[in-house]
């Protein structure tokens, strides 16, 4: 009986090594794009408090994003009263508080003719690059429709920052308190859009003339750490009494790592003697009031400023 066989074909190892050759030489490697030049790398700012007096950056750096605020500066000539009422006070104040900076020691754009104070209208406000025109625009419109004003100041009082890391000295102001709220309350709308923190309801309007360092605490390091809404606003601070029962003075300086100087706060003394020796010529009538004609906005490093109408 015959059968009939089928017949299947097979490829001969000589044929499957050759289609191997063939698949293995049609494939190519990679290769690696070169490095690119250090030049073209964007360095991520460091905080290194050595290279800002001990001063620590309570908002991590974000790429794209410009820490701004809004100001009224005011000029004080350096021929003037004024100012040599402020160097007195200075001078007083660090014999009491050798911690104390003033602002214009390390102000590379200091001006040989006058001092400038700023009295700030807002929080920190963080933008985005594509957010620096709006605001601009916005502090133009505020400024078109604010009249110019005076504004004096009158007492001495020490106030510190949210996150508790600085303690400052400053000047309060007294009149021009109801223009200045005025202009920060033209504001809201502007930050509620961005969904920022709004000034203070009741702010305690001022120009800081001087500040220092405080004493690290777990609580402050925890705020710094998790970033507020709050950042770097200014609130006055409780005037409290040297600690007791063998804890630290409250002026007792304090070595940071970076050897800049801490205190736990500000003596309580400081203000009173001050006020007691310059208050009443700071706030006598016959000193001239400061004229305000323009708003500022600080962005990034970069100042802008709009005329005030009248």
């Amino acid at each position: 009986m015959k059968r009939n066989l089928a017949l299947v074909s097979y490829s001969s190892s000589d044929e499957e090594n050759d289609s191997d050759y063939v698949s293995k030489s049609t494939v190519t490697k990679k290769k690696k794009l070169p490095s690119l030049s250090p030049s073209l790398i964007v360095q991520t700012p460091k905080d290194d408090p050595a290279l800002h007096q001990g001063r620590i950056r309570t908002t991590p750096h974000v790429d794209g994003q410009w820490a701004s605020h809004v100001f009224v500066s005011i000029k004080v000539e350096k021929r003037s009263a004024m100012y040599n009422l402020v160097l007195d006070a200075l001078k007083a104040a660090k014999n009491i508080e050798p911690a104390l900076h003033d602002f214009s020691e390390f102000d590379e754009k200091r001006s040989d003719e006058y001092l400038d104070l700023h009295v700030s209208l807002s929080r920190p406000i963080y933008l985005w690059t594509h957010q620096r025109d709006d605001l601009k625009r916005e502090i133009k419109s505020l400024a078109e429709k604010s009249n110019s004003f005076k504004i004096s100041f009158t007492t001495f009082s020490v106030l510190t920052n949210d996150e508790e890391t600085r303690t400052f000295l400053a000047l309060d102001v007294g009149s021009g308190h109801h223009e200045l709220k005025s202009l920060s309350d033209g504001l809201l709308p502007f930050i509620a859009n961005l969904r920022q923190k709004e000034y203070y309801a009741e702010p305690h309007f001022h120009a800081s003339i001087a500040w220092a360092l405080l004493r690290a605490t777990p609580t402050c390091s925890k705020v710094v750490n998790e970033r507020p809404d709050s950042r770097v606003s200014l609130t006055v601070a409780n005037l409290l009494s040297p600690v007791r029962n063998g804890s630290p003075s409250s002026t007792q300086v304090l070595p940071s790592t970076n050897d800049f100087e801490q205190i736990l706060q500000l003596p309580a003394s400081l203000t009173a003697t001050l006020n007691e020796q310059y208050a009443s010529r700071l706030s006598s009538k016959s000193w001239s009031a400061y004229d305000i004609r323009d708003l500022c906005v600080k962005i990034g490093k970069d100042v802008f400023s709009w005329r005030l109408q009248g």
